[in-house]
């Protein structure tokens, strides 16, 4: 039987001993529609703002999490609550679409849902209008932040990451995400087809239990650290990255810009610091 996130199918195989047909299985990947109901409770306004290809599970954790990375919401008091929408007479598409319902107190830029964009599993940021739009404002001054972790603990993250990712056991086709303490203590992990879909999800699950900012914390990426990932981890106020996957120009600017600890390449007993360098001791 296949796991949650996991689907088999019957495959024909080659290999140098000769062929045979036999299952395999493929990491799970659907589209998420994210939906916000808004405004007096007696005239709620829904707004669909995001579509993003994800592994199913934990969807709740990755529609608070996108809400709150991208700006749209700053606490989990904004939230009255979260739901799949089982009010489109489709049911076997409702698990498809989340609905999160803000206070009605709630005041917001509505300008912020206007960008309407629809996300692949391999970019966070596609649609958005400009530059400008990417970049949001965290409320934590990472530059403020004392956290430090040692050398000798930066190689050992990515094979505690590894150790942990029970889908990609089995398929090979997921990213994960990974919140460590800075003693190298495993706080939380989750698993998507979508780099920024498995950290939404880790950023929602820590919003709902009262975990932010992550001052403390240690992004681990089983991948690149790409600029929106540097984006949401200042968003839940993460001080450190360690990327098993090269940083681009702009993630390596954006780092400094916002006091993060940027390390890439870490593998093999080796890891490059790209920024803050100060937070890295012996």
């Amino acid at each position: 039987m296949a796991k949650p996130g996991v689907k088999q199918i019957q495959i024909h195989k080659y290999a140098p001993s000769g062929s045979s047909n036999g299952p395999d299985l493929l990491a799970v990947e659907e589209p998420l529609e994210i939906r916000l109901g808004f405004g007096p409770l007696t005239e709620r306004t829904q707004r669909s703002i995001a579509i993003t290809m994800r592994t199913p599970g934990h969807d709740f954790d990755l529609a608070v999490g996108f809400l709150f990375t991208e700006g749209i919401i700053q606490s989990k008091k904004q939230i009255l609550s979260v739901k799949y929408c089982f009010d489109d007479g489709k049911v076997e598409e409702a698990e498809n679409i989340v609905r999160v319902e803000l206070q009605e107190n709630v005041v917001f830029d509505t300008g912020k849902l206007n960008r309407h964009f629809y996300t692949t599993s391999s970019c966070g940021v596609c649609g958005k209008a400009s530059i400008e739009a990417i970049e949001s404002v965290s409320c934590f001054n990472l530059h403020q932040n004392k956290t430090t972790i040692k050398t000798s603990l930066i190689p050992k993250l990515p094979n505690i990451l590894r150790t942990q990712q029970l889908v990609f056991e089995h398929t090979g086709g997921l990213h994960a995400a990974a919140l460590f303490s800075n003693d190298g203590e495993l706080i939380a992990m989750k698993e998507d087809v979508g780099r920024h879909n498995a950290v939404d999800k880790l950023i929602g699950a820590a919003l709902y239990a009262d975990l932010l900012p992550l001052e403390n914390g240690i992004l681990a990426l089983s991948g690149r650290a790409s600029f929106e990932l540097i984006q949401k981890a200042s968003m839940a106020g993460i001080p450190i990255i360690a990327a098993v996957g090269a940083p681009s120009s702009l993630a390596v600017e954006l780092a400094a810009s916002a006091g993060l600890t940027l390390i890439g390449f870490v593998r093999d007993g080796r890891f490059n610091v790209y920024s803050e360098f100060q937070r890295v001791v012996e």
